[in-house]
C-alpha cells in the first residue's frame, strides 16, 4: 500500500470552502480512480495548515493519479490555498486502518 501525503496553506477564511470541495468534487474524483482505498484530511485548528492523505493499492496507481488527474485535483483548489501543493509519497509501512474499518463494519 502507498500513501501520497499533500501539504497545503489555505487562505483566510476558505476551510468551509475547501471542506465541501473535498467532499462534493475532489473525493468523488478519487474513488473513480484505479487502485484508490482511501483518503484522510487533517485540518488544523488554526484552520489554515491541511495535510491530505490518499492511499492506493500500488505505488502504480498513485503515479497514475499523479500524470493523469492531479493538475485538475490543483485546480479545483486554486481558490482556497495560498501557495504551491506540496506532494511526498510514502511505501505504508504498517497500519492499523483494517483493523479498524473491519470493526465498524461488523
Amino acid at each position: 500500500m502507498f500513501v501520497r501525503k499533500v501539504s497545503m496553506r489555505l487562505k483566510s477564511e476558505a476551510a468551509s470552502e475547501f471542506i465541501r470541495k473535498m467532499e462534493d468534487e475532489i473525493i468523488p474524483l478519487l474513488r473513480r480512480q484505479k487502485g484508490f482505498l482511501d483518503e484522510m484530511t487533517l485540518l488544523a485548528q488554526s484552520g489554515k495548515e491541511v495535510y491530505a492523505y490518499s492511499f492506493w493499492e500500488s505505488s502504480t496507481d498513485a503515479e497514475n493519479y499523479e500524470k493523469s488527474e492531479f493538475a485538475k485535483v490543483s485546480g479545483m483548489l486554486s481558490g482556497v490555498i495560498e501557495g504551491a501543493l506540496r506532494v511526498h509519497t510514502y511505501m505504508v509501512a504498517n497500519s492499523t486502518f483494517h483493523k479498524m474499518a473491519a470493526a465498524v463494519a461488523s
